[in-house]
């Protein structure tokens, strides 16, 4: 079956490099390191960033459902939803939303298939990497009173009902929704973040706060562990930005630098305004500002300049910071950690400047507004429905997918005592260092 590969991969390499597939070692070496480097950045890097700020009955818990999340999601990715992001439906209505079921267990691919210059076996390791990180993201909302039953069985139902579609539209090429209006996407800033952050929110608010959120203080379990999990983060996300160039050259140069540009900018952003308003600079405030500052400049990386990338970097910070400080005490939800005030509003900061930022280039863009006229306003526009279509999208789908879990495993939440205990020991049989 035809695949929509192509006209993604046109849209960020050279056109003299994409007249033919042919197979490049260095795209294709630069490809698997990069998968390599976005699968280091859930099992290893989000968990402990997760892990660190949850309370220590927890944090096993946590670690498990952060890795729990990524293997069944990259199961669920390779058996159908490669199939429903990428593949092809016959009908042109249908299309604009989800691919097909032709390639399910990736039948009709074969290993020596090319996406471009490199092999389209590394293609779907490669996303399937970014499908596996993007529900993981939502865990760090529900942390210490979702039953790991009904977890499981969300990110099963979530890869499929709105992480496919929402990946479809975005980057499914000629025919999807988002991708036909010229949304500018680079490496996930709708698809993963704002996705994630938000399904977080949504579940948190569904299945309620803590028991004596928040009176009760609860302090986090190591904050070197999410230091150190920050510090992994930023080394694999440049895998996910620079990789997402789809190849070893000049574009995944830019995304590299606009990278490390915008997330020191963040990191210090955070620490300033925290030692401002708080008069304490503290480590957690650092690894946040880091992590704000890579997920805002995610849909930008390779579209702006270095001094967007400040812009974008020191926007995501400030906002990042607000939502976690100031937004969650207003509206009371019980977003445990933060997966909401950093991943979905940055990457809403960062997919909207995109609009506002990005260099009016043609090898740099994909086809938009901005390509052929240099219609910053019409760029921007697109950039707002995108937002919308993909909010709405993960708002109503995360809803009919948490009632369904929910049904199916006898309720979400753990009962009083099992919260009360912890449930590292409750439901994992394992103790960690407990404080």
């Amino acid at each position: 079956m035809k695949l929509k590969l192509l006209a993604l991969m046109a849209a960020l390499l050279p056109v003299a490099a994409m007249a033919e597939d042919k197979l490049d070692t260095g795209d294709t070496a630069w490809m698997m390191i990069s998968t390599a480097l976005v699968l280091l950045m859930t099992p290893a890097g989000l968990a402990l960033f997760y892990a660190g700020m949850t309370r220590s009955k927890n944090a096993l818990n946590t670690y498990a459902m952060v890795m729990g999340a990524f293997v069944l999601a990259f199961v669920v990715w390779v058996i159908a939803g490669y199939s429903l992001a990428f593949g092809t439906s016959e009908a042109a209505g249908v299309q604009k939303f989800i691919g097909g079921f032709g390639n399910v267990f990736l039948d009709g691919i074969k290993w020596t298939d090319l996406s471009g210059t490199y092999p389209t076996y590394v293609f779907i390791a490669f996303q399937g990497t970014f499908a596996a990180i993007t529900v993981a993201i939502a865990s760090g909302s529900v942390i210490g009173r979702m039953k790991f039953s009904t977890w499981m069985v969300i990110v099963a139902l979530w890869g499929l009902v709105v992480y496919a579609p929402i990946t479809h539209m975005v980057w499914g090429g000629d025919g999807a929704l988002l991708f036909d209006a010229g949304a500018l996407d680079f490496a996930g800033g709708t698809v993963v973040h704002m996705n994630g952050g938000l399904a977080g929110l949504v579940l948190a608010v569904l299945i309620g706060k803590r028991a004596g959120y928040p009176k009760v203080a609860m302090q986090p379990f190591s904050i070197l562990f999410t230091a150190a999990g920050a510090a992994i983060l930023w080394f694999g996300w440049y895998g996910f930005n620079a990789g997402s160039a789809f190849g070893a050259n000049a574009v995944a140069g830019v995304a590299l630098l606009t990278t490390t540009v915008a997330t020191a900018a963040a990191g210090l952003t955070w620490l300033i305004a925290e030692w401002v308003v708080y008069k304490k600079p503290t480590l957690l405030g650092i690894a946040s500002g880091i992590v704000a500052g890579l997920v805002a400049i995610t849909p930008a990386a390779g579209f702006v300049s270095i001094g967007g990338a400040f812009i974008v970097g020191i926007g995501g910070s400030l906002i990042g910071f607000f939502g976690v400080v100031k937004l969650k005490k207003i509206f009371g939800y019980d977003d445990s950690l933060d997966a909401f005030g950093i991943h979905f509003l940055a990457g809403l900061w960062g997919a909207l400047m995109t609009g506002v930022l990005a260099l009016n280039d043609k090898d740099l863009l994909w086809d938009g507004p901005m390509k052929e006229s240099g219609d910053r306003m019409g760029q921007f526009m697109v950039q707002v429905e995108s937002v919308v279509v993909v909010g709405l999208w993960t708002l109503i789908g995360t809803v009919v997918v948490y009632y369904i879990a929910s049904a199916l495993t006898g309720g979400a939440r753990v009962d009083e005592e099992t919260e009360y205990k912890g449930l590292d020991e409750a439901v994992h049989g394992e103790k960690g260092i407990h404080l």
